[in-house]
């Protein structure tokens, strides 16, 4: 299990292309608060990437640590082999922390961007990310589903933003 975890953290990091720049003409939230964005967040929506391909059950747990970074745990099942996944790294803000972007590392000294485009600012229930370019996409949730209200409004704003939004894969996640 080592092992798979090492290749999915790595595969994860050099398929960002170790870039944390935020893609072109997009901005990152303004007026974000860490502390309430940390727990756990469960995946609703992504564009493909081998290092995701074929898992369900996709979370993201957040927890803040005594340097002031964050602690990033990602977990999905892989039902091709009934076995999780799992990976485990640092984001750390590319400028202040009352900015959602900021940069990942799952396996230092390479990091990959993690821009907070879109978020339910009054409750931090559901959130919107990119990554280095527009090739990265990610819709993630508090709860294991999301009001389709907003998850079309996410998704029409992906598509404004030039994401190509035919490609989402909607994650399963066991009820």
């Amino acid at each position: 299990m080592k092992i798979k975890s090492i290749i999915f953290a790595v595969s994860s990091l050099i398929l960002s292309g170790c870039s944390s720049s935020i893609p072109q003409g997009l901005v990152p939230v303004s007026g974000f608060e860490a502390d309430r964005y940390l727990g756990k967040w469960y995946e609703i929506a992504r564009l493909d990437h081998s290092f995701e391909r074929g898992l369900s059950n996709v979370t993201a747990e957040y927890s803040l640590r005594d340097d002031g970074d964050i602690n990033v745990v990602n977990r999905g099942f892989d039902a091709g082999n009934g076995k999780w996944k799992e990976a485990h790294g640092i984001a750390r803000f590319l400028g202040g922390r009352d900015t959602g972007s900021l940069k990942v590392s799952f396996f230092r000294p390479f990091w990959g961007g993690y821009h907070i485009i879109a978020l339910d600012k009054k409750d931090y229930k559901s959130v919107m990310i990119a990554g280095p370019d527009r090739s990265y996409l990610w819709i993630l949730s508090r709860d294991k589903s999301l009001d389709d209200a907003v998850l079309k409004d996410y998704v029409a704003k992906a598509k404004k933003w030039g994401f190509d939004t035919d490609k989402l894969e909607y994650i399963r996640q066991a009820q």
